[in-house]
């Protein structure tokens, strides 16, 4: 065990490091002149006031809620006896909180790393596209192997506070069931975070559009706009400080539950069985810098993608050799009756889950690129107005999510056989198998995250650029980097949610092995979900309408909150006539303010209601109600978030590629119908979408912590 140890510890010492030496690299380079810093500090300020706003709220909602699973997980758990259910109360209360606020330090580092890596990014555009890379990259780095090392050490090291390091079999048996809270807690957090980041980027940014593009007809990322600066803070909030939250949230969920499932397998590999998920994160970070370090590009006149996809590459050639042993070292042996474990099978189990990240990948760019079918369809559509262009969208939206159910349920079921077969005659061994497919997929998640900050990073220089008025020839730079970032936060959303497909299916089996451990069933044995029964088919009903009403909550929340930026624009407009001259200034100040408040007043109702409605089910209904109401949610909601992200993706590139000149270019009729869909698209991709990769495996990790409460 001391080996593990000193592996999972000593990397995330090599993460340490590489994260001070990439923020070396970062802060070494220049911040541009006098023009572009001032517009970088008002992008700084506002992101940080907004985060440290809304982490006050969380904060008091989160104390809340760890108040009630102390309470409910002390009574739950009084028929073992008052000592120890006060013992497993504390644990699992103390578990939430530290989840709870490393959720929350790798959302603060990947807001903290954007906005000081932007304004970098813009002055070494100066310096050709090659430094400006570097800088972005290695400025979303920071934020990827913070989160991914944090969430490997909290992990483990609860793990092996709560008896993992015992050398006791019960207790290390019982240690992945103590730390589901911390789980939960990432969870929490990761959902008000993705959710208030989502609401204020997409007020901001409807706002900014509708008056300032369509009714101003002035272009994006004008000085004169109101709105700007807000906009530009958006991406900041939203898709740094959400997504790491996000992330952060399914690497410590999907760990925890691989290593419930790998507790009923502790006759066979003992403690390396729960300990294989934690090595296999391990193996991830490494590969990730790897990956990392050698994304360059030497021929400045190539697409900057061909770049990051070559690190891509590379994390994953080396996530592929090392986990190959790390699977025949941890998870070879023999099984009861003498027969060997068949090691090779779950390694195919790994391979079917990073085949699938790359499948994803592949189906997300094919839906949202400008050069294939449904964007430049929707497109065409814009020639006829704003109604056709919804409609196509809304068609090309519901199309989407076909072949990557498809590929889910291909990789589930192959995952699944192959555990079968590897461990023949072991109840758990195939719930094992697609747990050994999402470590396969999750492995790179360090660099995915890395070229997902990469994207606001970009979009903050090109907006520092043309708010700064720096020389054609550098926004021509910062540009190719902006188009580059728009496709990485598009893709690095595809593996998000088929990341959290694979996932949920883990955490349902963790579920079910938590529930017979409450009723006091054996692990190996079956515990059934009849839908057929009254209570369990209107848990599964429920499930499904939770998913359409979050969605409705968080999409109208950008709507009431693009009002008040809406209206804050045209009354800067209509009172001061010289900003439209450029003969005075805008009041940024005054509209950042006013989508902040907006935007934390917005968060909540649609987060207390995935926080409520699955404990009520429980509570009421029963724990096979709520194991219906968790399989059928997360199904909806895989569904709709596939909806959501690629059809408002095909929205906005649609638009990108009309501002190119097709259909009559910027200022056409089909501009206009086209900036109405990118409209419409925005609260889905940026707000309602990305949400519902935290709901679907919140609900799952809810469900675990309020397990014993459940009638």
């Amino acid at each position: 065990m001391n080996s593990y140890l000193f592996l999972i510890y000593g990397v995330v010492i090599i993460a340490a490091l590489a994260i001070i030496g990439f923020i070396r690299f970062i802060f070494t380079q220049d911040k541009g002149d006098e023009k572009m810093q001032q517009i970088s500090d008002s992008i700084k300020e506002g992101a940080m006031a907004f985060l440290n706003r809304q982490y006050k709220t969380i904060t008091v909602l989160a104390l809340i809620v760890a108040v009630l699973i102390i309470i409910a997980n002390y009574y739950g758990h009084q028929s073992e006896g008052a000592g120890a259910a006060i013992s497993y109360a504390w644990h699992v209360g103390l578990a939430f909180i530290s989840g709870a606020l490393c959720s929350a330090i790798s959302g603060y580092i990947g807001m903290y790393m954007a906005v000081n890596s932007n304004v970098r990014a813009a002055s070494g555009a100066r310096k050709g596209l090659n430094k400006a890379l570097q800088i972005a990259l290695r400025g979303g780095a920071v934020t990827g192997l913070a989160v991914t090392a944090l969430s490997l050490f909290g992990v483990a090291t609860l793990f092996f506070a709560y008896g993992g390091a015992s050398g006791q079999q019960e207790l290390v048996k019982n240690a992945p069931s103590l730390i589901v809270g911390f789980g939960f807690g990432a969870s929490f957090v990761a959902l008000f975070a993705q959710l208030g980041g989502g609401i204020y980027t997409k007020a901001a940014d409807v706002g900014a559009d509708l008056v300032g593009k369509v009714e101003a007809g002035i272009p994006e990322d004008d000085p004169r706009n109101p709105a700007v600066i807000a906009d530009l803070v958006g991406d900041n909030v939203g898709d740094c400080a959400g997504r790491g939250a996000d992330l952060f949230e399914s690497t410590a969920a999907e760990n925890i539950g691989a290593m419930i499932l790998g507790v009923g397998l502790y006759p066979v590999f003992g403690l390396k069985g729960i300990l294989f998920p934690l090595v296999a994160r391990a193996i991830g970070i490494i590969a990730s810098i790897i990956g990392i370090v050698f994304v360059n590009t030497k021929d400045e006149s190539k697409d900057p993608m061909i770049a990051l996809n070559k690190g891509y590459f590379i994390t994953t050639i080396v996530n592929l050799i090392v986990l190959f042993f790390a699977v025949k070292v941890m998870l070879s042996g023999h099984l009861s009756n003498g027969t060997e474990v068949n090691y090779l099978l779950l390694y195919g189990a790994a391979v079917a889950g990073i085949l699938l990240s790359y499948v994803f990948v592949f189906l997300t760019n094919y839906y949202t690129s400008m050069s294939k079918r449904p964007v430049q369809e929707i497109a065409k559509a814009s020639t006829t107005g704003a109604a056709t262009n919804i409609i196509t969208g809304i068609s090309v939206g519901m199309e989407s999510p076909a072949l990557p159910v498809l590929f889910i349920s291909a990789a589930i079921i192959i995952a699944y056989r192959l555990g079968e077969l590897a461990l023949p005659n072991i109840a758990t061994a195939g719930f094992y198998g697609t747990a050994i497919a999402t470590m396969g997929m999750l492995s790179t998640t360090a660099y995915i995250l890395a070229m997902d900050t990469f994207g606001p990073i970009t979009d903050n220089a090109g907006g520092i650029t043309e708010m700064s008025e720096a020389p054609e020839s550098v926004r021509l730079v910062t540009d190719r980097l902006d188009a580059c970032g728009n496709t990485t936060k598009a893709l690095t959303k595809g593996y998000a949610v088929g990341s959290a497909a694979l996932a949920t299916f883990l955490l349902f089996s963790a579920y079910l092995d938590e529930v017979k451990k409450i009723l006091g069933k054996p692990i190996d044995s079956w515990f059934a979900v009849d839908i057929g029964k009254p209570e369990v088919f209107i848990g599964a009903f429920i499930g499904a309408m939770i998913v359409f009403l979050f969605s409705s909550t968080a999409i109208r929340a950008v709507g009431k909150a693009a009002q008040y930026v809406i209206l804050e624009v045209r009354r800067q407009f209509k009172e001061n006539p010289g900003i439209m001259e450029g003969t005075s200034k805008p009041d940024y100040a005054k509209t950042v303010d006013i989508v902040t408040k907006g935007a934390l007043k917005e968060m909540v109702i649609p987060g207390l209601i995935v926080v409520v409605a699955p404990i009520l089910v429980g509570i009421l209904l029963g724990k096979e109600s709520a194991a219906a109401f968790l399989m059928v949610g997360t199904i909806s909601g895989v569904i709709m978030a596939l909806f959501l992200n690629n059809g408002g993706g095909a929205w906005d590139n649609a638009k990108k590629y009309i501002e190119l000149g097709n259909y009559g270019g910027k200022k056409s009729e089909a501009h206009k119908a086209g900036v109405v869909g990118d409209t419409v698209g925005d609260p889905f991709k940026d707000t309602a979408g990305p949400s519902l990769h935290v709901l679907i495996k919140l609900i799952s990790t809810i469900t675990l912590v309020f397990a014993s409460l459940f009638r």
